[in-house]
């Protein structure tokens, strides 16, 4: 008989895997509408897996702009890298690598992100909220398959029946933070279901919008915020408008009326150097700028210190104390006799000792323009060989060093120059080492005549000036909240655990109450065993039960199986109605 079944089977086997080929064969597909399509994309997008992926993404999308100048940070030198890389440099700016922040392709994965991580925690948020509003899941029919279980013996003296005891384990679990729900309680086997942990997802969602937060604050921050640097000299004041700043880099929706009409004057700069120490001697130690500030023109001066790591708050705007140096301050004549220039000339640091180069350039000196370049030392020395170099950055020994040139300077053509570089190549020079004249050196209240009656160059002393970045970010203080609540968030969800735990109570023959309980991790809970002896010592405490299950009074106690048979194999359970082969 076998053997006729097995050749049965045999010979209908290829029969059915031909049925089953066939019906492959003919079996097709449904296509997608456009709506089934549009469902599925978003899906796709809202998914966790995603929103990880284009974070992922927008950070290496970042990466290009600190390759690369960026055109809203410095115009100019994006210019000039055009002009040094003619081969790709165009080709560079049509990907739009000189723009990333504000290019289409970060901003779609910046709104892309944003728009995932909402679809991601809406639903969860609502899902969640219906999950508080729930009652606790329902009582298993087998609590000893649960990976945590127990069991309780109340003797029949301490006369608890089943009802009383239930009510009694919901106390010690509300008591607990557990959310309860007595079942039955009038019944024979009355049962309760609890829960608790639900801090943990409020953590996951509180970090996932804070995330969202975050990315909102750093967009208002880039749409409406500016930031720029000025130059102030001692005696100087600065106005906060346009035309104040010596650069300005606005955010894309900024307008001009965003800007608050503070003024801060910079009455003096104080710099404390290293006078002790062998190898740290002459460094600076210690940055103080005393200013004078109004909120707007008819508010009062008010006297502040500006320090570095310390800024000042005006108008909405944090003013830091970036740069400092030497301004020598001249007076340059024409060849007609006329003040042509008057005034501090900021001297940029190029080396030790607060070394720095000059550059001076005279567009109103008649009948032709003057130029001057070279370098300025706070404490000058002359080595052997004739090179002069600076000792020491305080002004013990001031000199200006500098070559002349007249000719056309190439401010009238509307190109921007830098203020700190001049273009000789067009200039024909006045004084220099190479020439009969020689350059110029000047002490502190000396002047010096320039050669073919082109006038002169007076040294009149020395102030101090100080660099200092304007930032006004008005999504600033929301990122650093959204920030903070994201790592509280974070926190949370780590080290909250999402439980579940039930109890089962019922009268034996003999008048004992049998209770048995157990608990369930959502997710992986190391510490779900701690939990279960902490429940177990409560209970037993609530009915002053002794060794977790004998009675703690001088009553005779009844044995109840241990810990170890609890949760192993074969536990022997109790017998009766409380039985948990038995359910309600």
């Amino acid at each position: 008989m076998s053997e006729r079944v097995n050749v049965k089977k045999k010979t209908s086997a290829p029969a059915e895997a031909s049925t089953v080929s066939s019906a492959k064969a003919d079996a097709a597909l449904t296509s997608l509408g456009p709506k089934e399509m549009l469902r599925w994309a978003w899906t796709q997008l809202t998914s966790m897996r995603t929103a990880l992926f284009l974070l992922l993404l927008l950070a290496v999308a970042a990466v290009p702009g600190s390759l690369f100048p960026q055109r809203p940070a410095n115009p100019s030198v994006v210019t000039q890298y055009i002009k040094d890389h003619p081969d790709y440099g165009k080709l560079l700016d049509t990907l739009q690598l000189y723009d990333v922040y504000s290019s289409v392709w970060f901003s779609a994965i910046y709104l892309l992100l944003f728009i995932s991580l909402i679809g991601c925690v809406v639903p969860r948020a609502i899902a969640h909220y219906k999950a508080m509003r729930s009652q606790p899941p329902r009582t298993p029919k087998r609590l000893s398959r649960l990976p945590e279980y127990g069991t309780l013996i109340i003797p029949a003296d301490a006369g608890i029946p089943a009802s009383d005891a239930i009510r009694s384990a919901a106390g010690v679990l509300k008591k607990r933070g557990y959310r309860v729900e007595v079942r039955d309680d009038d019944g024979a086997r009355p049962s309760l279901g609890a829960e608790r942990g639900f801090m943990k997802e409020v953590g996951n969602l509180v970090f996932h919008t804070s995330l969202i937060g975050v990315l909102v604050s750093v967009a208002i921050g880039g749409l409406f915020g500016y930031s720029g640097q000025r130059i102030l000299v001692e005696g100087d004041t600065f106005v906060n408008t346009l035309v104040g700043y010596d650069q300005f880099t606005p955010g894309t929706n900024f307008q001009s009326s965003q800007l608050q009409p503070y003024s801060v004057q910079l009455d003096k700069f104080d710099i404390t150097f290293d006078r002790e120490s062998q190898g740290k001697f002459g460094q600076p130690i210690d940055f103080s700028a005393a200013v004078t500030t109004k909120e707007n023109p008819d508010a009062p001066a008010k006297k502040e210190t500006l320090k570095v790591n310390d800024p000042i708050t005006l108008g909405g705007t944090s003013i830091y104390l970036t740069g400092n140096g030497y301004a020598p301050v001249v007076t340059i004549r024409d060849g007609d006799g006329n003040v042509a220039m008057q005034g501090p000339v900021v001297a940029k640091l190029q080396g030790d000792n607060y070394y720095s180069s000059v550059v001076i350039k005279v567009p109103d000196a008649k009948p032709d323009q003057l130029g001057f370049q070279g370098f300025f030392l706070p404490t000058a020395f002359v080595t052997d060989q004739g090179v002069s170099f600076s000792g020491d950055p305080e002004l013990f020994n001031p000199q200006l060093s500098l070559n002349s040139y007249y000719g056309d300077l190439g401010l009238d053509s509307g190109a921007p120059q830098n203020v700190f570089e001049i273009d000789v190549k067009d200039l024909t020079p006045l004084n220099a080492r190479n020439l009969d004249a020689g350059g110029i050196t000047l002490a502190p209240g000396s002047t010096y005549t320039l050669p073919d009656g082109k006038g002169s160059i007076s040294f009149d002393g020395v102030k101090r000036y100080v660099g200092v970045d304007i930032h006004h970010n008005p999504g600033q203080l929301y990122a650093l909240i959204f920030a903070l609540l994201a790592v509280a968030g974070l926190i949370l969800s780590l080290y909250v655990n999402r439980r579940r735990a039930w109890v089962r109570t019922g009268m034996h023959e003999d008048g004992r109450t049998m209770v048995e309980y157990g608990l369930l991790a959502r997710g992986e809970d190391h510490r779900l065993a701690g939990e279960a002896a902490a429940v177990r010592k409560l209970l037993a405490d609530e009915w002053k039960l002794d060794g977790g299950g004998q009675q703690a009074s001088g009553h005779q106690s009844q044995q109840t199986p241990s810990s170890l048979d609890d949760n192993g194999a074969g536990t022997p359970t109790p017998a009766g109605p409380a039985g948990p082969d038995k359910d309600q």
